[in-house]
C-alpha cells in the first residue's frame, strides 16, 4: 500500500471541527471504527457521495486505528475526523465511556440531519445512544442479525439488539434479519432488506486485484480471535488444526493472527515454527481477499469471512456454538462446527477428502446479496430524507 490519500490525511484529523463549512445540504455523518466497519461501510459512503445531493463526513473512532488506515485507501474514503478513543489496555466500560462523551461533543457541534452505523461495535452502539440522547436520526447498516444469547457473542449480540431499539432505519441484509426485527417489535415499515454491503465491497476489491492474486496461498485460511474463544477453546482449535497437519503432510495454513495479546501468545505457543503454518500479521483487505480466493477451504470465527467465503466458492467452517448468520448454514455452503479438537479436525477431514462433500459445499453461491445493497441503500436515505 502506498502512503499517501487517506493515510496522510489521518495526520490532519481535528474534531475540533473549527474549519467545517456546515451547508444547507443534508448533513450526514457515517461512522466507523473497526476493520469491519470500514470494509461494509466504505460501499455505503461512495454511493451516498455519488448522489451529490448531501454533505458526507466520515467519523472514526479509533477503535482499530492501526488495521483500518490501509483501508481507507484502498477504498479511496477520505476521513474528516478521529475520535482517538483507543488507550491501551482499556476495558469495554472505559472504551464506552470515552465513545460516548466523544460522540456527544461532536455531534452537539456539528447537529447531523443524520448518522450512519454499521455492524455491532462498541462503536455503533455508542453513536446510536448519543443519537438517542441528542433526538439525531440514526441508520443502522446490517441490522437485524441475532443469536439470541445476550453473551454470544460478547459483546456483539448486546451491541446490535440496542442499536436496533434505538434506530429510526433499519437496513437488514436477509429476510430473516428483517424478521428478528419485526419479532422485536420494530415498525415494517423502518426495515429494509438490501443485501449486505460486503458483497460489495468484494466485488470491488476483486475487480482490482490481478485475475492471478493469491494463487501461491496456502490450501487453508484460518481466522480466530472472538473473545468467547479465548483460553481453553483457543487452545483446542490449535490442537485440530495441529492434528489436521500430521494427517495431512501437503496441507498449509495461513493464519493472519488477531494483535490481541490473548490471542497472539496462544497461537505463538502452540504453532509457532511448524513448517506447514504460517503465522503472519493481520493481512490488508486486498491481501485476504487473495488468500480467500486461493484457499482450498476457510476455518474461522469470523462474521464478514461466512459472508465472504460462500460468495468466492469456498467452504466456510465457522468456529463457533451459534451464528448469527444462520443464512450459509442453512444453503450448505457453511457449517457450525464449534471449537472441539475432534469435530473441527473431522469436518476439515471430510473437505480433504471427500470429493462430493466439497463440491456441495463449494456452490459459489451467496444468500448475502448482489453487490447492490450500497446503491440501495443510498435511494432508500435519499428517499427518507426527502419526505
Amino acid at each position: 500500500m502506498r502512503d499517501g490519500g487517506a493515510c496522510a490525511a489521518w495526520l490532519h484529523f481535528d474534531v475540533s471541527l473549527h474549519n467545517l463549512n456546515l451547508a444547507a445540504l443534508t448533513q450526514i455523518v457515517c461512522i466507523v471504527g473497526t476493520r469491519p466497519e470500514v470494509i461494509k461501510m466504505a460501499p455505503v459512503i461512495r454511493a451516498l457521495r455519488a448522489e451529490g445531493r448531501f454533505r458526507i463526513s466520515v467519523l472514526c473512532s479509533d477503535q482499530h486505528r492501526e488495521l483500518v488506515v490501509p483501508l481507507f485507501e484502498w477504498f479511496a474514503i477520505p476521513v474528516d475526523a478521529n475520535l482517538g478513543a483507543m488507550t491501551e489496555n482499556q476495558n469495554l466500560a472505559q472504551l464506552t465511556s470515552r465513545l460516548i462523551d466523544s460522540f456527544h461533543a461532536y455531534f452537539s457541534r456539528v447537529r447531523p440531519d443524520l448518522v450512519i452505523g454499521q455492524g455491532d461495535t462498541t462503536t455503533v452502539m455508542s453513536a446510536a445512544l448519543c443519537c438517542f440522547y441528542d433526538s439525531i436520526q440514526f441508520a443502522h447498516v446490517e441490522a437485524g442479525l441475532r443469536t439470541h444469547n445476550l453473551r454470544y457473542p460478547f459483546p456483539e449480540e448486546f451491541n446490535r439488539v440496542m442499536v436496533g431499539q434505538l434506530a429510526q432505519i433499519h437496513f437488514c441484509p436477509t429476510e430473516g434479519a428483517k424478521r428478528n426485527l419485526l419479532a422485536e417489535g420494530v415498525a415494517a415499515s423502518s426495515t429494509h432488506v438490501t443485501g449486505n454491503t460486503v458483497i460489495d465491497a468484494l466485488e470491488f476489491t476483486c475487480g482490482k486485484l490481478p485475475r492471478d492474486a493469491g494463487k501461491a496461498a496456502p490450501q487453508v485460511l484460518l481466522t480466530v480471535h472472538r473473545r468467547e474463544n479465548l483460553g481453553a477453546p483457543l487452545e483446542s482449535i490449535f490442537r485440530a488444526v495441529l492434528n489436521l497437519c500430521r494427517k495431512f503432510p501437503q496441507l498449509s495454513v495461513i493464519y493472519p493472527v488477531h494483535p490481541n495479546p490473548n490471542v497472539a501468545l496462544a497461537a505463538r505457543r502452540f504453532l509457532a515454527g511448524h513448517a506447514q503454518i504460517s503465522l503472519v500479521a493481520p493481512l490488508n483487505y486486498p491481501d485476504l481477499v487473495a488468500a480467500m480466493r486461493s484457499s482450498r477451504f476457510i476455518l474461522t470465527d469470523s462474521g464478514g469471512l461466512q459472508e465472504e467465503g460462500p460468495a468466492l466458492g469456498k467452504p466456510v467452517l465457522v468456529l463457533r456454538q451459534v451464528t448469527e448468520r444462520p443464512e450459509a448454514i442453512e444453503a450448505g455452503v457453511a457449517r457450525l462446527v464449534g471449537v472441539e479438537e475432534k469435530v473441527i479436525f473431522e469436518e476439515c477431514s471430510a473437505l480433504l477428502t471427500d470429493a462430493a462433500h466439497y463440491k456441495s459445499m463449494s456452490s459459489g453461491s451467496s444468500p448475502y446479496g448482489d453487490g447492490k445493497a450500497a446503491t440501495r441503500i443510498s435511494s432508500i436515505i435519499a428517499n427518507v430524507l426527502r419526505e
